[in-house]
């Protein structure tokens, strides 16, 4: 069982649960997906985890995770769940790894757009465009506490690798 950790009051959630159970099904893998919005949430969300023997964790991107990324990463790390986290931030506190959009380029993004709207561009005018540059990074650590082998080939991918 592949668990899968959202909050609810995102205005994404539904979108980001339909495209997550989407990739599970196309790769024949049962997915939950849990809910928290609150550090009880997320203790509640681990206890589930933990009573339905969870074989992995995908943290979705949220502000409300990045915040408690200590408390996500402990409470993984406690019930011995490899999860997956969308920023570095989280291997870089003891987390598995993760994989996810660059935030210099996102922030680059920005204030591209941003420049451009302050010199008069309208909005609305203005192109949709997505982030081509992802982060893997990969907390060898926390592979070995776990007893996981990650292999060469995905070492060999990592943007950073923690040893």
């Amino acid at each position: 069982m592949i668990e899968s950790l959202l909050n609810p009051g995102n205005p994404n959630a539904r979108v980001y649960a339909l495209q997550t159970q989407a990739a599970a099904d196309a790769l024949g893998l049962r997915l939950q997906v849990l809910t928290a919005h609150s550090e009880a949430g997320l203790e509640a969300a681990f206890r589930i985890m933990v009573e339905q023997r969870a074989n992995a964790l995908l943290v979705i991107a949220d502000p409300f995770f990045l915040a408690r990324r200590e408390q996500i990463v402990a409470l993984a790390a406690s019930h011995a769940i490899p999860a997956i986290y969308p920023f570095h931030y989280f291997p870089e506190c003891g987390g598995l790894m993760s994989y996810g959009a660059e935030i210099g380029s996102l922030l680059h993004q920005i204030g591209t757009y941003a420049g451009r709207i302050l010199k008069g561009a309208k909005p609305v005018d203005l192109p949709i465009e997505q982030n081509t540059k992802y982060d893997l990074v990969i907390n060898l650590k926390t592979a070995k506490t776990l007893s996981l082998t990650v292999p060469p080939s995905l070492l060999a991918r990592a943007d950073k690798v923690i040893e």
